[in-house]
C-alpha cells in the first residue's frame, strides 16, 4: 500500500468504534473510509503524526518540514514527528499549517473535479481524490470538511480552553462535522438527526480527551477546561504526573459524567433508523460509553495508562442500544 495513505487509513483500528463495519454494503463501507481518510489525513498533519511529512508536503506544493519535524539522519523513519517530546515550535506549526492551507485548496480541488469530470485539476493527495466520487455520489458539500481542516489550525493557536463551553465550541469543529457526513451518506439528514449527531459527536470527542489527557499534555495542549481545573483544585503539574492523586480523578468523573449526559442526549438518534445503519450508528455511540466504562474501570485515573474500552463491553453495549434504539 502507498505509504502517503496506508499509515493513515490503519488507524482506523484503533478507534474507539467501527469506522466502516463488515456489515454494512461495500458502497457505505468504502465512502466511509474516504470521509475516515480525509479525517485521520486532516488530524495527522495538524498533530505532526503523517508517516511521510516531506512526501506529503511534496505532494501538495509546500515547502518541506523544518529539521526538527524530519527524520534525522540514520533515524528510524517510522518515528514521526509527535514522538519528540514537548510541544512544536514555530517552524514547526508554521509547516502545519502550510499543509493544513494546501490540503484546503486540494479540498476544493476534490469539489472543482466532482463539479467540472475531466476538466478540472485534479486533487493532489490519494486520500483527497478518493473524496470525489463520494461528493459526486452523495452531492456532498464543503463545509463539513472545512470544518475539520479549521479545527486542526485551532490546535495550532489555542493550547487552553477557559470554560466548558469554549470546550464545546471547539467540538463543532472537530467532531460534529463527522456525524453530520454519515448522516448525509446515508441519505438521512434532517435538523432533529443532525442536533442529536452533535451531540454524540460532542460526547465522543470530549471521551477521546479523557483517554488523551497525559498524550496531549505532551503536546503542550489541556482539553480539560480552566475553569474545572481551578474548582477541582488540579494544577498543570498535577496533570503531568505519573498517576492521578484525588483530585484529579474527581475532575476525571465529572468530565466523564458530561460526556455521558452528551451521549445519552443524542442517543436517541439510534432509534429514528432502520437496518444497517442502527446497527452503525448503535457502535459508533456505544464506543463512547464503553470508553466511558474504561475510564471508570481505571479508578478515573487517565494518567497511569490510556483506558481503552473492552471490546466484549463494546458489542454488548452495541446490541443494547440497538434494541431499545437509544
Amino acid at each position: 500500500m502507498d505509504r502517503s495513505t496506508g499509515g493513515t487509513l490503519d488507524k482506523a483500528s484503533a478507534e474507539n468504534f467501527p469506522v466502516a463495519p463488515f456489515f454494512l454494503p461495500a458502497a457505505w463501507r468504502d465512502d466511509l473510509m474516504a470521509v475516515y481518510g480525509f479525517a485521520r489525513l486532516v488530524d495527522d498533519a495538524g498533530d505532526g503524526d503523517l508517516a511521510d511529512p516531506a512526501g506529503t508536503a511534496r505532494l501538495l506544493g509546500v515547502a518541506g518540514p523544518p529539521p526538527a519535524a524530519g527524520p534525522a539522519a540514520g533515524a528510524d523513519p517510522s518515528v514521526t514527528p509527535s514522538a519528540q517530546p514537548g510541544p512544536p515550535g514555530p517552524a514547526e506549526v508554521a509547516f502545519r499549517l502550510a499543509l493544513l492551507d494546501a490540503l484546503e485548496q486540494d479540498l476544493d480541488r476534490v469539489f472543482e473535479s466532482a463539479l467540472h469530470p475531466g476538466t478540472a485539476e485534479a486533487p493532489r493527495h490519494p486520500l483527497m481524490r478518493a473524496l470525489v466520487p463520494l461528493v459526486d455520489r452523495r452531492a456532498l458539500t464543503p463545509e463539513p470538511f472545512r470544518r475539520l481542516i479549521e479545527a486542526n489550525r485551532v490546535d495550532q493557536t489555542t493550547a487552553r480552553y477557559a470554560t466548558y463551553q469554549d470546550l464545546i465550541g471547539y467540538c463543532t469543529l472537530s467532531a460534529d462535522p463527522v456525524g453530520r457526513l454519515v448522516l448525509a451518506i446515508a441519505g438521512v439528514a434532517t435538523p432533529e438527526r443532525i442536533e442529536l449527531s452533535d451531540a454524540v459527536c460532542s460526547g465522543l470527542q470530549v471521551v477521546e480527551h479523557l483517554q488523551d489527557v497525559a498524550e496531549d499534555l505532551a503536546r503542550g495542549r489541556i482539553y480539560l477546561p480552566a475553569e474545572d481545573l481551578a474548582r477541582f483544585g488540579v494544577t498543570e503539574a498535577d496533570l503531568a504526573a505519573p498517576s492521578a492523586d484525588g483530585p484529579v480523578r474527581e475532575l476525571v468523573a465529572f468530565e466523564a459524567a458530561r460526556a455521558r449526559t452528551l451521549l445519552d442526549h443524542g442517543a436517541p438518534l439510534v432509534g429514528t433508523v432502520r437496518g444497517r445503519l442502527r446497527l452503525l450508528l448503535a457502535g459508533f455511540t456505544a464506543g463512547g460509553y464503553a470508553a466511558l466504562a474504561a475510564i471508570e474501570d481505571a479508578g478515573y485515573d487517565v494518567l497511569a495508562q490510556q483506558a481503552k474500552p473492552d471490546k466484549r463491553r463494546l458489542a454488548a453495549k452495541a446490541a443494547a442500544i440497538f434494541a431499545k434504539g437509544r
